[in-house]
């Protein structure tokens, strides 16, 4: 074994247009609290001490496009318990379902600020 220094994750960080409606989508969703919040930046905690999801206000953001354009970016997945029900509360918090969909196993939406974000089986990450 090694010296060498690692990192770990401490958060994750959303660029956004306004981050109030992001904040309190992303709140809503995930259950988790939010623990700073300006007109600029909000950063959301994990009730489990997991790494944190910070949401920053950004000029002339863009969001990225669905399907993948070639302007690479990531996303972010989330393993629920009920596909269908959790496509449905995200969109009754204000995402939109995505087009085209990739499967059955997982459901594409697009959050209020326009980041794509998957759904999948929560049976599939162990």
């Amino acid at each position: 074994m090694t010296d060498q220094q690692t990192a770990r994750i401490a958060m994750v960080t959303l660029d956004c247009a306004e981050v109030a409606p992001s904040a309190e989508f992303w709140s809503a969703l995930l259950g988790w609290e939010v623990a700073a919040s300006s007109e600029d930046y909000a950063m959301l905690t994990s009730p489990d001490g997991g790494p944190a999801l910070g949401l920053g206000r950004v000029d002339d953001h863009q969001p990225p496009s669905w399907p993948d354009t070639g302007h690479k970016q990531f996303h972010l997945d989330l393993a629920v318990n009920d596909l269908d029900a959790m496509a449905a509360r995200a969109v009754e918090l204000g995402a939109t379902l995505a087009d085209p969909q990739p499967g059955e196993t997982w459901r594409v939406l697009i959050d209020p600020a326009g980041h794509p974000f998957c759904l999948t089986d929560a049976a599939n990450w162990g």
